[in-house]
């Protein structure tokens, strides 16, 4: 398996950019350049839902509101899920999450995983815990805080990459009978069935773009993503010259 944009292949920084026909995804006349530029981080979203197998009812947990968390939102929204709980200590991206998908958020705080993973069943009233919880932040704390807020028979996926090696509950797994699982970006079906979502507008995308540049200054979109502002930043293409 390839990625553009990890070595040695380059980016899709240019004009023109060659796939294989199979690859490529028509999008429908409803669908704008800019949503369909979401595309790629929405099938993350799906691919780690389709991990989780959300049924309609359930109640689903989602450590770190960053793109692919948020995302995660819609998706388990599109899918009926009951309660969407996103969880993050940057509050103006959960003030975003609530607006967006979620029905309650929360704020991480310094504290033990299983009382963080205490706090949110209760204050978000999830009775023996939530069906589901998504990591999409790689940070340890929430990873051990998603196995305790977990109910028995619960499902964990794991989508955020972090460190490689971390103190994981396996004690809590155990007991709890817990189905942990794994996602790594996309597979077959997860971009037709986001192309299905946005066309139909179960999922919307158009809330996530903060900021458009110009392909010029691609540089500062890196920098402005760097340093966390805003969700997502859309650079333009080569413009044609005069």
């Amino acid at each position: 398996m390839r990625f553009a944009a990890t070595p040695p292949i380059d980016g899709t920084l240019a004009k023109y950019y060659s796939l294989p026909e199979d690859f490529c995804y028509k999008l429908p006349d409803s669908v704008s350049l800019e949503e369909g530029a979401l595309m790629e981080p929405l099938a993350v979203g799906v691919h780690i839902t389709r991990q989780a197998n959300i049924q309609p009812g359930q109640n689903v947990v989602v450590f770190g509101s960053g793109p692919v968390g948020l995302l995660c939102c819609a998706v388990a929204k599109a899918y009926g899920a009951n309660k969407i709980v996103a969880v993050d200590i940057n509050e103006e991206r959960l003030k975003f999450a609530k607006s967006y998908a979620a029905t309650d958020v929360v704020v991480s705080q310094r504290e033990s995983a299983s009382d963080s993973a205490a706090r949110i069943i209760k204050d978000c009233d999830l009775g023996h815990g939530a069906d589901v919880a998504i990591d999409a932040s790689g940070a340890e704390p929430c990873i051990q805080a998603g196995i305790h807020v977990l109910r028995t028979g619960g499902t964990y996926v794991q989508a955020g990459m972090g460190k490689s090696d971390i103190m994981f509950p396996i004690g809590a797994m155990g007991a709890k009978e817990l189905n942990v699982k794994g996602s790594f970006r996309y597979s077959s079906g997860d971009y037709a069935t986001s192309v299905g979502l946005v066309t139909s507008g179960r999922v919307s995308v158009k809330e996530l773009i903060s900021n458009k540049v110009k392909f010029t200054d691609a540089e500062t979109a890196f920098n402005d993503v760097k340093a966390a502002k805003g969700i997502k930043t859309l650079i333009e293409g080569v413009e044609d010259s005069a």
